[in-house]
């Protein structure tokens, strides 16, 4: 593949890769992508994969679905033994085939996988504006005359009274 630099471009659907539709709120979408084999300046076997995709994730502020534009641009050296990593150049990451194959979807599902966020933030929600005090604190940006509730207070006169009558 790599000899004939050989391209591979189509379109997958997002119910058919089993790990990342676990990671998502829906399977629905589809994924487009293109597989360049490369020889790469040192002369090594490398896959350029380009990937561009609409997913949709589960936003962990408000739990409401929201769709996440990926876009995946990344350049792998194909390495027959993880021995070889190092002789790597830079830009590239290693992937270690299996018996000298190379499975696109798997690909194409951890690329995507990669590029997901940690934490789905949906883009626009409401963040707490101020910051975090601690227990008993007015907020940061509470107005001033308000009232801060302890609800121990009532607790401290209690155990306060009861010293006096020992």
């Amino acid at each position: 593949m790599v000899a004939g630099r050989r391209s591979f471009q189509g379109v997958l659907q997002v119910a058919e890769l089993p790990r990342l539709v676990d990671a998502l709120a829906k399977d629905s979408g589809e994924i487009a992508y293109v597989l360049d084999f490369e020889q790469g300046q040192l002369g090594d076997a490398e896959l350029h994969v380009r990937l561009a995709a609409q997913l949709t994730l589960e936003c962990q502020r408000t739990l409401q679905p929201f769709q996440w534009p990926v876009e995946v641009d990344s350049r792998l050296g194909l390495l027959a033994s993880e021995d070889d990593a190092a002789a790597l150049p830079e830009p590239c990451e290693p992937l270690l085939l299996d018996h000298g194959a190379l499975q696109p979807r798997r690909v194409i599902e951890d690329e995507l996988l990669l590029a997901l966020p940690l934490v789905p933030i949906k883009p626009g929600s409401e963040i707490l504006q101020g910051e975090w005090n601690s227990p008993g604190q007015a907020p940061q940006d509470a107005p001033r005359e308000a009232v801060v509730a302890h609800p121990f207070a009532d607790l401290r006169d209690l155990l306060q009274a009861r010293e006096k009558h020992r």
